[in-house]
């Protein structure tokens, strides 16, 4: 016969054992919801073997649409890759516009949201292909549907260029190459802009 005390013992770690299992299975659950909340739109980053460079002047942009989806996100990162083909640092800012067929219509931000991409190499001169990253997060830029998401540089560097790492038949790239000119959509080679989104309630 198994006495009173030792019984109790069972049961309570049985108990103890539940309640630990339960916080676990809680942890992983809440993990789980909070990495469904965001999401990745646009297009795959990648150091592409196809490259599109654009003159450095100000005003120009560069961007690509992207598809938020029905209900509002919030954006949080703009990623890109990117080769600096000039001898300076390059300053940008983002822009994130409501689209139509024709392009580009509303900008949807409203403080500027600065970036660089940082001189190549200046002792052997070499290309440095560079990861770029910006928090939009600190902006709460909050949209929905089709966007499109662009880059306009600050200044004016003559005979210098930025090469964007790009796909093939992946939507396209549009572009201003000066404040003057209208929005054109280059068909078939979309550079790689990729925008992490938090899912809102």
């Amino acid at each position: 016969m198994i006495n009173q005390p030792y019984t109790s013992l069972i049961k309570t770690t049985g108990k103890a054992s539940r309640f630990i299992f339960t916080c676990i299975l809680c942890i992983i659950t809440l993990k789980g919801l909070a990495q469904d909340k965001t999401k990745n739109i646009g297009n795959k980053l990648r150091k592409g073997s196809t490259n599109n460079s654009f003159n450095i002047v100000k005003g120009a942009q560069v961007g690509i649409k992207m598809n938020a989806g029905g209900k509002t996100v919030q954006l949080l990162k703009l990623s890109f890759d990117v080769d600096n083909l000039a001898k300076d640092t390059i300053a940008f800012k983002v822009n994130v516009y409501t689209t139509g067929d024709k392009g580009p219509l509303d900008n949807l931000v409203k403080d500027e949201i600065k970036g660089t991409v940082i001189r190549n190499n200046q002792v052997t001169g070499e290309v440095i292909n560079q990861l770029i990253s910006v928090d939009l997060a600190p902006y709460d830029v909050r949209v929905k549907g089709k966007i499109l998401v662009s880059v306009e540089f600050l200044n004016t560097n003559p005979n210098a260029s930025l090469g964007f790492s790009c796909g093939l038949l992946n939507g396209g790239t549009w572009y201003k190459r000066s404040p003057e000119q209208e929005w054109k959509k280059m068909p078939v080679v979309g550079a790689d802009f990729n925008v992490l989104v938090k899912k809102l309630k």
